[in-house]
């Protein structure tokens, strides 16, 4: 049995583990990880030690922990609520606006160049508030947040888009940076329409917002139980389970410290999306800032980080950011390319992509992923156009897993009460993607043949 196949074999008892005990998943990853490395990795103990930590995803721990910290902060001192107020006034109190507008704020962002996880980074904890203040489903929220960083994440523009045309046209295959880009907005709007009445977007038909938001005790469905016109307001738990004696205040009056907190939100934004800047790094210093400025305040920040959401996403990258270093996933592809019928390893490809993202960089594997279908594409069996657009849309559409870069962001920017509700519907969600995803775009753009 190949090194691969033991791999592979390891990350499917990983999860069994995790499912059937009430361990977390990312430090099964990690011990995985040591195994295998052990076996595989040359040099010294020192020195294996050294590969599997240089597998360890440090950007996106930075990321996890930089935002959940910045927006406890934000969420104690009452910006997220104000935040909510005045955009809530913008809708006019229509409710089942709020996920389309979120998703298409996150779409316009990443359109126009944006890495998808740093607009979903500064987007969904900002909309999860509003999914704890207006009763709605958070998963709904954060699913639209998602889906909108893809629906505008494959422009000629966006990271993925350049990325994507830029490797077809290195190959010397055709492309045509319209269709990826229409494909995918496209997609991602028919698909957060099944998201939206899915996941109780039908109960927010014709509600409007209620002068004072419902109570915190919100069941499992996102509908907070007795919730209603005069419900109390809630004092201390948002959208990143943030906890401090201080009173936010007034939720519509916008205070000294709103107004500090919302200039480095600002900051934030222009340091990632014009200047290219390291979101994590950038929330880790706009919460530092902040609390330097009140430091008995936000004392209690850095404890409402979601650290278990940390270990568990930084854990499972690890193995397979590990298992792409020894060649799994290349092994992947090349099984692929041993497979006579053009039709099934277009399938097969678009499914290893799709699962493959699931828990890695979608960005990594758009790199990598489509040189391994140029010998076949070659061929001229298949439409280069049809099967890219296919590649990038199941690479993507997974990114809604909690294990990817975007649904850990959503997960740890939930509300702490609900972030296990949120974690496993995205989970089933992620994995539903990775098994119909690939199948829908397969039978959409590749086997008609008219890209």
């Amino acid at each position: 049995m190949s090194v691969h196949v033991i791999a592979i074999l390891l990350l499917v008892a990983a999860f069994a583990l995790a499912t059937l005990l009430p361990i977390n998943l990312g430090a099964i990853c990690l011990v995985a990880a040591f195994v295998v490395g052990s076996f595989v990795l040359d040099g010294a103990p020192d020195d294996i030690a050294d590969k599997i930590f240089a597998e360890f995803p440090g950007s996106l721990f930075v990321v996890l922990v930089g935002v959940t910290f910045l927006f406890a902060i934000a969420r104690a001192n009452g910006t997220v609520d104000w935040l909510v107020h005045v955009a809530v006034r913008g809708v006019r109190g229509r409710i089942a606006l709020i996920p389309w507008i979120m998703f298409a704020i996150t779409g316009v962002l990443t359109s126009v160049g944006a890495v998808v996880p740093a607009a979903v980074a500064i987007i969904a904890p900002v909309a999860l508030s509003f999914a704890l203040r207006h009763r709605i489903n958070p998963v709904l929220m954060g699913l639209s947040v998602i889906n909108g960083a893809s629906a505008g994440g494959f422009s000629p523009l966006s990271i993925f888009g350049v990325i994507t045309n830029g490797v077809v046209a290195k190959s010397g295959l055709p492309g045509s940076p319209l269709t990826l880009f229409l494909g995918s907005l496209i997609f991602n709007v028919l698909l957060n329409g099944v998201v939206f009445f899915l996941f109780g977007g039908r109960e927010l038909l014709g509600r409007q917002a209620t002068p004072e938001p419902a109570a915190v005790g919100a069941a499992e469905d996102g509908v907070a139980p007795g919730g209603g016109p005069g419900s109390a307001r809630p004092q201390t738990t948002g959208a990143t389970g943030a906890s401090f004696d201080d009173a936010a205040g007034d939720v519509g009056t916008l205070n000294l410290n709103r107004a500090l907190t919302l200039l480095v939100l600002a900051a934030l934004a222009v340091g990632a999306l014009a200047f290219g800047l390291d979101i994590g790094l950038l929330a880790i210093t706009a919460a530092v800032v902040l609390s330097l400025l009140a430091p008995q305040t936000y004392k209690g920040a850095v404890a409402q980080v979601a650290w278990p959401t940390v270990l568990l996403v930084c854990g499972i990258v690890t193995y397979v950011n590990l298992m792409q270093e020894i060649g799994t996933i290349k092994f992947l592809g090349q099984q692929v390319a041993l497979i006579g019928v053009p039709l099934l390893a277009a399938l097969v490809i678009c499914y290893i992509g799709g699962a493959v993202s699931a828990f890695a960089s979608t960005t990594g594997i758009l790199g990598a992923l489509i040189p391994l279908a140029v010998p076949f594409l070659m061929a001229g069996h298949i439409g280069a156009v049809g099967l890219i657009t296919a590649l990038a849309i199941s690479a993507s559409v997974v990114d809604s897993s909690p294990f990817s870069t975007s649904g850990a962001l959503v997960v740890a920017s939930s509300p702490e009460e609900k972030r296990d509700y949120v974690y496993r519907r995205l989970m089933a969600w992620g994995f539903s993607m990775v098994a119909v995803g690939p199948v829908i775009t397969w039978l959409v753009f590749v086997v008609p043949g008219w890209l």
